[in-house]
Parts: structure tokens; C-alpha cells; sequence
């Protein structure tokens, strides 16, 4: 039998794909060549922006359709699933599974069921106003896959921090942390089997908390990296360590000093401000403000010169007046952020910001969003300009899809990198010293300065 992923949303969406994949693969599942031609569709589903909700339920619409032609079994997984079940079994008669976000741990009842032609019948769960304890399930099996030389690895699940526009927290419950000991040994299993980048993943990796159950000593965040990068010396094989996401309110000094001291961590920090407004930053419920926000990223570039930082912008929150996007556009350019996720407020049923007065009308967020844009743009520009010249490593990835004749890889910060006329397929998955010569767009042109550096 044959099975086809697609997944929305963000990189913990692709990693518990992933993982939900290993399951059928150990069952003697092979991965199709498209979704039209799958025995069985799984879609991964992302209910932070509307945008998400709506590709997937695009592709629902079109596969529950194929059903009338073909012998199809479609299944709808994560935060949609849990938050618009009822939603979705009235509108699509033919989807055969919803799986919501604390079911996971049912997969292999329900591929079993599959492949025997049954059906499955989830337990109704009522919380209530409570919200419930995060799912464990996705931090295993491992979401690395044959031959990858790059993984994710999950270290915890939810959200304590209920910020007002965002429904992580109701459709993925509490946060819970993952065992210390299975996160080190994924680490060595990942190692032994040639894997060079790694990037950590919870919703907020800065609140990772985790207690020994033999001395009741408590492992932090600092704490956890500085395990992992002593176990990743053991192997020399882990290069490059990432994580996200990182809530500002948590990013502390120690954890900056980890980062600083232990150089397997990327100089790339990912620090979502959402907003340059003290009065929008309440009430969003954020913790912090545009005064801390700054102090902090002082701190990060005192300690560690060559960090660079990204971050996400809302705009258009309810309430948000002109003089609150011209604090947030002021922000921008004191940080000088080398990249940005930017995004308008999209209403979420079930926040409380949903319940809100003051919406913005859609034009006005989008020109608002718009000004953002434009002036992040300039800045990324300018700073990616600066690195011409320079002599960086960069882990080649594959060949390039817009040359076949190129090489792609991308730096430490995320920069796209093309080797022209350097075609060696023995450097995918390696480690080179490049020179970067131009730029255009926002992909870097290179030449390779010597053999691979590992």
C-alpha cells in the first residue's frame, strides 16, 4: 500500500509528519509518487492563519472528490483537525479520518484498521473551559528519514503563554517537555547515521523544563544545550544546531552565555517581537516591552558580535492606530533585522482577541503590512549586500532546481547559496568553505575556496 503527506504550517507540522510517516514505512508502507495516485492521503493541517486553513481545506475538498473514481483513504491530522472536527465531517461526507492533536497516539490502531478495511471510531473528548495537558506523542519515533542529512527533533509540546490572537494553546494543550535522556539519544542516533544539521522545535523552546527522576534536579533550556553540545563533541558529527521558536520574555542572560561558549549553535536567532507598541505588545498579552525587546538584543549582540536575528511582525491587531505601526516601523530599524516573518491579523475563533472591538478594515492592514514589508525588504538588502565577499561555510544541500548544472546549499544565517559550475554530487551533504562573489535577489553566488572543510 502506498501513502502520500502533505503538510501546512510550520517546521513542528513537518517534523510530526514525519514521525506519523516512520509508522507506516515500519509497517511496510512505500511513499507514492504523487497524491493521485496514493492508496492513502494524509494531511498535516495549521490553524495559526487562516491562509493555512484554507489551502488544506482546498486539497480536502479535491481528495474526498477523487473518492468518487478511485479507491482513496483520506486522513485530516493536526491543529485544524482538533480545532473544526464537526467542521469538517459535515462539510467533507467522504473524508474518512479526522485526527486530532491528543489522538495521535492512535495511529497505529488506526493504520492497522486501514489495511484490514475497518473502520475507527475516535473517543469523545469534552475539556470543557480546561485546557489539557500537551500530546507526547510526535516525539517518536524519530521524524528523520533514510539518507537525510538533516532532522528535526522535537523537545516539547504546547503553550502556557495564551497570547490573545493565537490558538496554539487551546488545540495543542499545555506544555509538556520531553525526557532529557531520549533527546541526547536521538542525538547519537541522528549522528550515527550521517545526519549534519539539527534543528531543535517546541513552541517555545525557552520554556523547556524537565526533571530528573533520580536526583530531582531540574534541566533547563541553557541547561539541555549545554548537554547536547557535549554530545554531539562525542560524535563530531552534528554540526550545525538550530531551534524554534523563542519567546522574548524567556531568552535569558544564561542562555545567551551558551550560546556564545558553545559553537555548534547557528549565530542565527530567531526572536518573534510581534509588535513595536507597548500598548498593542499588552494586549496581546506578549509579556515584554519595546524597551526589554531592545535591552535584550543589546545584550545578544554585546555577548555574541556576529549573531544575526529574525523575527515575526504582526500588523493590523484590533485597536492598532498609526501611531502604533510607525513605533513598530521604528523598532524595525533600531534592530535591523536581517529577516522577518510578516503577517496581518488574522481573527482566530476561540481567542480573545477574536472577541475584540476595533478590527482593522482588510485594506488598511494590508497597506499597513505593506509599509512593513517594504522596509524590511531595504534592510535585509542591505545587510545580505555586506556579506558579499566574505568567506563562509555552507552545507551544500542538493542540486539546484532552477540550474542542474549548480550546486545549492545555505550558510549558518539561512542564506540561499549556488556553486556555479561546480557539480559534484559527492559534496551533497558536506561541508564547504565558499566565497560569496554577488547577489542577486536573495540567493548568493559562490565558488568553493577548498575541499570540504569536514
Amino acid at each position: 500500500m502506498t501513502y502520500f503527506f502533505e503538510s501546512y504550517g510550520c517546521q513542528m507540522n513537518l517534523a510530526e509528519s514525519s514521525s506519523v510517516e516512520q509508522l507506516l514505512v515500519a509497517r511496510g508502507w512505500t511513499v507514492a509518487e504523487s497524491a493521485d495516485v496514493a492508496d492513502l492521503v494524509v494531511v498535516n493541517t495549521c490553524s495559526v492563519r487562516i491562509t493555512a486553513e484554507t489551502r488544506a481545506m482546498s486539497r480536502i475538498s479535491r481528495f474526498c472528490a477523487q473518492k468518487k473514481h478511485r479507491n482513496l483513504t483520506v486522513l485530516v491530522m493536526g491543529c485544524m483537525a482538533e480545532r473544526l472536527r464537526a467542521e469538517l465531517k459535515k462539510k467533507y461526507r467522504r473524508l474518512d479520518y479526522v485526527v486530532g492533536m491528543f489522538e495521535r497516539d492512535e495511529f497505529d490502531s488506526i493504520f492497522a484498521r486501514i489495511e484490514s478495511g475497518g473502520t475507527w471510531t475516535p473517543e469523545e473528548q469534552n475539556h470543557g473551559d480546561e485546557i489539557p495537558e500537551g500530546n507526547a506523542y510526535h516525539f517518536a519515533p524519530s521524524s528523520w528519514k533514510e539518507g537525510s542529512f538533516q532532522s528535526f527533533v522535537p523537545i516539547m509540546n504546547g503553550c502556557n503563554n495564551f497570547c490573545t490572537y493565537c490558538i496554539v494553546p487551546y488545540v495543542r494543550g499545555r506544555e509538556v517537555s520531553r525526557n532529557m535522556e531520549d533527546i541526547l539519544d536521538e542525538f547519537d542516533f541522528l549522528a550515527d547515521r550521517g545526519v549534519r544539521e539539527v534543528t531543535l522545535l517546541g513552541q517555545n523552546v525557552n520554556s523547556y523544563r524537565w526533571e530528573d527522576p533520580d536526583t530531582g534536579s531540574i534541566v533547563d533550556f541553557p541547561e539541555l544545550l549545554r548537554r547536547i553540545a557535549r554530545r554531539v563533541e562525542e560524535k563530531n558529527r552534528i554540526r550545525w544546531i538550530r531551534f524554534m521558536s523563542s519567546h522574548p520574555k524567556d531568552l535569558s542572560d544564561s542562555l545567551i552565555d551558551v550560546l556564545a561558549s558553545e559553537r555548534v549553535y547557528c549565530r542565527f536567532i530567531h526572536l518573534p517581537v510581534q509588535h513595536g507598541s507597548n500598548r498593542i505588545l499588552s494586549a496581546m498579552n506578549r509579556r515584554y516591552t519595546r524597551e526589554s525587546y531592545l535591552a535584550l538584543v543589546d545584550r545578544i549582540r554585546t555577548r555574541i558580535p556576529d549573531a544575526t536575528i529574525s523575527t515575526d511582525i504582526l500588523v493590523g491587531f484590533p485597536g492598532e492606530t498609526e501611531e502604533d505601526v510607525e513605533e513598530t516601523l521604528d523598532l524595525i530599524r533600531r534592530v535591523e533585522f536581517y529577516s522577518a516573518f510578516m503577517y496581518h491579523f488574522n481573527p482566530r475563533e476561540g481567542t480573545k482577541a477574536y472577541e475584540m472591538d476595533n478590527w482593522i478594515p482588510d485594506d488598511v492592514k494590508k497597506g499597513r503590512l505593506a509599509r512593513v514589508i517594504e522596509l524590511q525588504h531595504e534592510l535585509s538588502a542591505k545587510q545580505m549586500r555586506a556579506r558579499v565577499g566574505s568567506v563562509l561555510p555552507v552545507l551544500v544541500e542538493s542540486v539546484s532546481r532552477n540550474n542542474e548544472k549548480e550546486l545549492f546549499g545555505h550558510t549558518e544565517f539561512g542564506d540561499m547559496v549556488v556553486f556555479r559550475d561546480q557539480l559534484d554530487p559527492a559534496l551533497i551533504g558536506r561541508f564547504v568553505q565558499a566565497e560569496l562573489i554577488s547577489l542577486r535577489g536573495r540567493t548568493f553566488h559562490a565558488k568553493m575556496t577548498e575541499a570540504p572543510v569536514d
